[in-house]
């Protein structure tokens, strides 16, 4: 199975670079920290063998006293060390994650679409886990290095007492991480693959939860429970697979490391059998040989997590590194507040043409609600220039000339499906908190009664997705918070289809009233937002074909009469 980054094989090399530099100082100083913890752990055992080697030859209380500090000297120095050293080292980290998670966010919520095959549920595992893989190069650097100065002054001591002694350290520390480099390609690999099946398993968990309920209406939920469960079948045997992976590394390098102490711990009793150690050095070296299976255990790790680290930055490369599919322009609408589509072909749109002039209230009547899909689409921006034929003009300017920012601030397009955020009512209709129209939105939207209904009024807190408030209430929440932005072009897609019909009259009445004398464009088959409108734009097979009041239009085309008649 073939994943998007194996597709595209974009490096996290400079990903990883990037954060080693940008924390150089927390690694330099937890480095050291680490390498002083290290050293002192080292220098224990060694500690031990020269009191055992010295006591037996002085045998007075002095140089007992004196050895007992020495002891209580590294003991303090082990366990600040690695105290501070770790304080400095998980800051670092987390905070690196946190830069990873914001950048990868800000991407995945570029109002113009990336040129990426990933799903939201992917970029959202992309954001959190890969993110936080990617960081631990922060902290796994120094603990590698802080591991080196531990073998290298082991097999320092060890050389000392004895040259062979040092050189079966180098020699077996060089094995076991021949061995193991050459396993961590596996382990990079098939967490690679393994990221991937999450990420899947995630985005669909995320499509499911967005269409549950027409899943519900139409009896799907045990097709969609199957098709989840494919994926995340897909996901568990593959993390099966790394767990069995990291298992066989994990258990090679314990033993290799058990063997090496054995070795050192055996001909260290023979040297010491044969005269060619002393006593107290046969104590330093068995006591390095049992220590040192700890920082050979961590050194023979670290390629582990260095490869799971690069599977994670490759990941987010695919994020961060894709271009965009469009380039935004630069310019500002001018003032004003005219819509034009010119000539458009895109989609079920078939060299559409219509024009909005400013201050004017236009429904569109679309027989498909594929075409009226597409038009939203399209005047949203969430359509690249170059995948249309035509112009669309905002303000006498072309669409693609615009900034996305200043294109957003002039132009709001409200889909029919708006989102509906965790937080409360009030941080839903006006995000921002810079709103001047919260208690007309509100009353124009109708939602005076939701607020009505809870003690907190407007402050009534609100679960994600809105899943506390009925498919009206977050239909009108929606529509408050759009009226609310108070753009000077607004573009409403199907705002009042989960609302009754006395409801939806009263809206219709209520959008025309606030939206006095700013430009307005509804995507509509309603007939009560149909009869609010200026005029009336029938779009039948992608082409505006009649235009009219909603009145006119119902008393001489038998075809739209069928058509929004309830």
């Amino acid at each position: 199975m073939t994943t998007p980054d194996m597709q595209r094989g974009r490096p996290g090399a400079g990903i990883l670079r990037t954060a080693l530099r940008r924390n150089s100082g927390a690694v330099a100083r937890g480095t050291v920290l680490m390498g002083l913890y290290q050293a002192g752990e080292t220098a224990f055992p060694i500690a031990l063998g020269l009191i055992v080697e010295h006591t037996m030859q002085d045998r007075s209380l002095g140089s007992l006293g004196l050895s007992i500090a020495a002891l209580a000297v590294i003991i303090t120095t082990v366990s600040l060390s690695w105290r501070f050293g770790m304080r400095v080292l998980q800051k670092a980290n987390t905070t690196e994650a946190h830069r990873w998670r914001v950048k990868v966010a800000a991407c995945g919520l570029q109002p113009v679409a990336r040129d990426v095959d990933l799903k939201s549920g992917e970029v959202l595992t992309i954001a959190t886990e890969d993110a936080d893989q990617t960081a631990d190069i922060v902290e796994v650097v120094p603990l590698l290095i802080s591991s080196l100065v531990a073998v290298v002054v082991a097999a320092v001591a060890l050389g000392m007492a004895d040259l062979r002694l040092g050189l079966l350290v180098i020699v077996g520390t060089v094995g076991i991480l021949s061995v193991l480099s050459v396993m961590s390609r596996r382990i990079g690999s098939s967490t690679r693959e393994q990221q991937a099946r999450v990420a899947r398993a995630g985005a669909k968990v995320a499509d499911l939860i967005t269409g549950l309920r027409p899943l519900h209406g139409f009896g799907g939920n045990h097709a969609a429970f199957l098709s989840y469960r494919k994926v995340s079948t897909e996901a568990k045997h593959q993390a099966i697979t790394v767990a069995r992976v990291n298992g066989v590394y994990a258990g090679t390098a314990l033993a290799l490391n058990a063997v090496l102490a054995a070795a050192v711990t055996l001909t260290a009793g023979w040297l010491a059998y044969g005269g060619r150690i002393t006593i107290g050095e046969l104590v330093m070296a068995v006591g390095l040989a049992q220590f040192i299976m700890e920082p050979l255990k961590m050194f023979s790790e670290m390629p582990k997590y260095v490869m799971m680290a690069r599977a994670s930055a490759d990941r987010m490369a695919l994020v961060l590194a894709a271009p965009p599919s469009a380039s935004p322009g630069r310019d500002r609408p001018a003032a004003g507040g005219d819509l034009e589509v010119d000539g458009v072909h895109h989609g079920a749109l078939h060299g559409l043409r219509f024009k909005v002039h400013a201050g004017e209230f236009v429904a569109v009547a679309a027989y498909q609600p594929r075409a009226g899909a597409d038009l939203a689409a399209l005047l949203g921006a969430n359509v690249p220039p170059q995948a249309y034929e035509g112009v669309v003009r905002v303000s006498g300017r072309e669409i693609k000339d615009l900034s996305v920012e200043a294109l957003r601030e002039h132009l709001l397009v409200n889909p029919y499906d708006g989102e509906i955020f965790e937080g409360s009512l009030r941080t839903n209709i006006d995000p921002s908190g810079t709103s001047g129209l919260v208690p007309e939105a509100v009353e124009a939207s109708l939602l005076t009664d939701v607020v009505a209904l809870h003690r907190e009024g407007l402050d009534h807190a609100v679960r994600d997705r809105g899943a506390n408030l009925s498919g009206g209430q977050r239909q009108r929440l929606s529509l408050a918070r759009a009226l609310a932005a108070d753009s000077d072009v607004l573009v409403l897609h199907d705002p009042t289809t989960a609302v009754d019909a006395v409801t939806e009259q009263l809206i219709a009445r209520n959008i025309a009233k606030l939206r006095k004398g700013r430009t307005t464009l509804v995507i509509t088959s309603s007939p009560a937002l149909l009869d609010a409108a200026d005029r009336v734009l029938v779009l039948d097979d992608g082409a505006v074909t009649a235009e009219d009041t909603h009145r006119r239009l119902l008393a001489s085309d038998e075809d739209y009469c069928r058509a929004v008649a309830r």
